[in-house]
């Protein structure tokens, strides 16, 4: 493993470069005890060709900011030194002596008197990523176990790396499931494993988190540490491939029983649903929950489930969009985050004891996505980003509404470039629709001048053109370099509607099509915009859109730059795992 720090980059001419770009620090998780804030950054290094992540530590209204990491890669303690190579999934421990933290597939935790390491783990299980129960009596976590495949058919052939598959759940995205993720639970002895960890899905072919993208936010424990809540989609072969309706159940380690929340109570769920929340109480349990099985893009509605009266409330439902990260206030509040006419901001929902909607509001304001809510008691930590900074971390207040930046790992960035500026506008569709199309402009954009022009098209094919912050197509990166950016909100995309997002479906060549021309057509008509030098780029929908434009264009532009996009839709639903998709 490679020793990456933070990086010094100088940058000439104030410009936002590629090298700029990979020299970010990106936030991942975080954790606060009192009033110390702890999260996890990864560097990268570009002639090195690889990353390390590093823990943060940072007292509060302070400018008290340690490098845990690099602290540790200078310990005299061998195992100490070793564990600075890899650091994941970060937390404080109970008592705000140490910090937990995942290395190499094992669970350890640095003290901070000793400033030395020990491992908690046992056994030849790698933990990937892990949770503790409230009385940290237990840690849950999750580790692979093999999933059947053949390749003994062609023993003659040693070296074959040839594999064969008997059911269609053989693969997610770019790997072959030679492996499935299972939540174990091991006791704790004074923090260390007492005991063999068990497994909850043992013999069972099923994945609890779900592949390819499910992390340990889909299982949870509940207050009184005896259960666990976990999505899971039980299902093999055909069944699998072509569903999308994962459940959430919730197993208690003492009787070793198992419930499901979405069949065995109703209203039956029949979607996908997953990321279980305990209320702080315990007497509640929260999760996202989509309606319809085999539609990957329904709507994330927010569903309460009371474990008292088996009563399920759906509290999001004037929410016309997808909610998103979600958390706890008390029993009675809840925050979540979710997209709306191209911004995701968060909301503030109150219910009353029968979880009944009593009062919503939005609590933020401004041109941001807002990714991450996560409450600690006395205080709302935040993630937030756009298109031209970077994820910081930030203190909401939910009395005043006010925001207070407390993490600012990319600033020796932004104070050696010139930003872009950003600008939402309302465009007339072929049907009299109105339509958001973001306009991102070059640093120093001069109205007197003719730039040239990129039409983004976004994938998938309903995610949303919010103010994200992207390491793949990255709009800073493309006003710094002098172009122009449309990014359209076209026929497809969430937070404007359901009729608005389902207008594409079983139609990519029609109205998301024109949607996408037409804002190009109505920005020719500005005279900086050069339309001798129009492009369009995108990738996975937004690649196959740039495939299909270089087809009906009518020479409206130069250039097509596509990645991974569909290019055949036959072979497509042939070659694909996720048939539900295809279908």
């Amino acid at each position: 493993m490679t020793n990456i720090s933070k990086s010094n980059l100088i940058i000439k001419n104030r410009k936002f470069t590629a090298e700029a770009l990979w020299s970010m620090g990106r936030i991942n998780g975080y954790d606060l005890f009192d009033n110390k804030l702890l999260y996890t950054v990864s560097y990268y290094d570009i002639p090195k060709n690889g990353s390390s992540s590093h823990i943060i530590i940072k007292t509060l209204n302070s400018k008290e900011y340690t490098d845990l990491t690099s602290k540790m890669r200078d310990s005299n303690d061998q195992l100490t030194k070793n564990c600075a190579q890899s650091q994941t999934n970060a937390i404080f421990d109970k008592n705000g002596r140490g910090i937990l933290f995942n290395s190499n597939g094992k669970l350890f935790e640095y003290y901070f008197d000793s400033e030395q390491v020990e491992q908690l783990s046992t056994g030849s299980l790698d933990i990937s990523e892990f949770k503790i129960s409230p009385d940290y009596s237990k840690c849950l976590f999750i580790s692979s176990v093999e999933h059947s495949y053949k390749n003994e058919d062609y023993n003659d052939l040693p070296l074959t790396s040839g594999m064969i598959f008997e059911d269609l759940n053989y693969r997610h995205w770019d790997e072959f499931n030679t492996s499935l993720p299972h939540p174990f639970v091991s006791k704790l002895n004074n923090m260390k494993f007492e005991d063999h960890p068990f497994d909850i899905l043992e013999n069972e072919p099923y994945e609890s988190p779900l592949k390819p993208f499910g992390g340990i936010e889909q299982l949870c424990w509940s207050k009184d540490s005896k259960k666990i809540a976990y999505t899971c989609k039980k299902k093999v072969g055909k069944e699998y491939a072509t569903s999308t309706d994962s459940d959430i159940y919730v197993y208690d380690t003492e009787t070793k029983t198992t419930i499901n929340l979405c069949k065995d109570f109703e209203p039956k769920n029949y979607g996908f649903d997953s990321n279980p929340m305990y209320s702080p109480s315990g007497k509640k349990i929260a999760w996202v929950s989509m309606e319809r099985d085999g539609y990957e893009s329904d709507r994330s509605r927010l569903i309460i489930f009371d474990l008292g009266t088996k009563k399920k409330s759906f509290v999001s439902e004037w929410f016309e969009s997808n909610v998103e990260s979600f958390d706890w206030i008390n029993d009675c509040q809840m925050v979540f985050t979710g997209v709306w006419h191209g911004l995701t901001h968060i909301y503030l929902i109150e219910i009353n004891n029968d979880n009944e909607l009593v009062n919503h509001e939005q609590i933020t304001t401004g041109q941001y996505d807002y990714k991450s809510v996560k409450w600690f008691g006395n205080m709302l930590i935040v993630k937030r980003q756009s298109m031209i900074e970077a994820d910081e971390l930030y203190e909401l207040d939910l009395k005043t509404k006010e925001i207070k930046q407390i993490s600012f790992e990319n600033d020796f960035i932004y104070t050696q470039i010139d930003k872009a500026s950003v600008q939402p506008k309302w465009m007339k569709t072929v049907d009299n629709k109105d339509m958001l199309v973001w306009v991102i402009y070059p640093p120093h954009f001069d109205s007197t001048k003719k730039y040239p022009t990129l039409l983004y098209c976004q994938g998938g094919p309903q995610s949303a053109v919010s103010q994200f912050w992207s390491y793949r197509w990255n709009f800073l990166l493309m006003a710094s370099e002098g172009y122009i950016i449309i990014a359209p909100n076209r026929r497809g995309l969430p937070g404007f509607g359901m009729e608005w997002l389902e207008e594409i479906s079983l139609d990519y060549g029609g109205l998301c099509m024109k949607d996408l021309l037409t804002s190009v057509d109505i920005m020719k008509e500005e005279s900086y915009v050069d339309s001798d030098r129009l492009g369009c780029v995108g990738a996975s929908f937004g690649g196959y859109s740039v495939y299909w434009l270089a087809g009906h264009h009518q020479k409206r532009f130069k250039v097509f730059i596509a990645h991974d996009g569909i290019f055949n839709t036959e072979e497509q639903y042939i070659e694909t795992e996720e048939m539900w998709f295809s279908q």
